[in-house]
């Protein structure tokens, strides 16, 4: 492995940015034709019942199973948002093996439920889907635990990406990963300028990203327009990075 294709996405549990239509299928669609070896996901759901009863097309596994069918053969979960009907959260999907997972739960209140799923693939890559809160606060502390989490648990020359929704309005969590955790952004390395991807109907805000440390950005692009645009309320980041510490 030398060059590695990324995908973020969020899902937005499989509706519209309306949320009248269910199109996880066509969700499925957009998502292989980008043809990524690592996909990072949020708002993806594990189990709802109340959907299962009210949507005919409504899938009987896991969204993640489902997303991953037979392209990602390797997948992890982080269950974060639990209610008595399923739960929802982040999955990673990769074709590389995944050595190790674990959910770490970063809820600072009840009504925002977030995690921080952590995997390690083959050969020794470390990866975290994100989602974080969108309260400035919330971001800040929830930055802080996962900081606490690479100290403790990622090698300090280990390769590392860091990819979701980070809901980061204004920029200033963008600083603290530039200064303090000493990570580079594929688009902006690859564009000079984050990108916007929310809302996917009229991109305006830089809420997705894709960090990262021991690689370099070759590429990185929105994915808008059709189909994008009329799938999930954010559009899809994608970028090509390029491994640079041997491992």
């Amino acid at each position: 492995m030398t060059v590695i294709r990324v995908l973020s996405y969020n899902v937005h549990k499989g509706f519209c940015s309306a949320n009248r239509q269910f199109l996880l299928n066509q969700i499925r669609e957009g998502i292989r034709s980008v043809d990524a070896e690592l996909v990072f996901l949020q708002e993806v759901v594990g189990e709802n019942s109340q959907h299962a009863e009210r949507h005919v097309d409504w899938v009987d596994e896991s969204q993640f199973e489902y997303l991953a069918d037979t392209v990602w053969p390797h997948f992890a979960y982080g269950k974060n948002a639990v209610y008595d009907h399923g739960h929802h959260g982040n999955a990673i999907l990769s074709k590389y093996p995944i050595l190790s997972s674990e959910n770490v739960d970063i809820s600072l209140y009840r009504r925002s439920q977030r995690g921080l799923l952590l995997s390690v693939i083959e050969p020794g890559i470390y990866v975290i889907c994100v989602h974080m809160g969108l309260l400035g606060w919330e971001r800040h502390q929830q930055f802080n635990l996962l900081t606490k989490l690479i100290s403790e648990k990622v090698p300090a020359d280990a390769p590392l990406i860091i990819a979701g929704d980070f809901n980061d309005w204004s920029g200033a969590l963008h600083l603290r990963f530039k200064h303090s955790l000493k990570l580079r952004e594929a688009s902006l390395q690859a564009n000079g300028k984050l990108a916007k991807t929310f809302p996917a109907k009229r991109p305006m805000l830089r809420l997705d990203r894709i960090y990262f440390r021991g690689f370099q950005a070759l590429s990185a692009k929105r994915l808008s327009g059709e189909p994008w645009r009329s799938l999930s309320d954010h559009c899809g980041l994608y970028a090509e990075l390029k491994l640079h510490l041997p491992i």
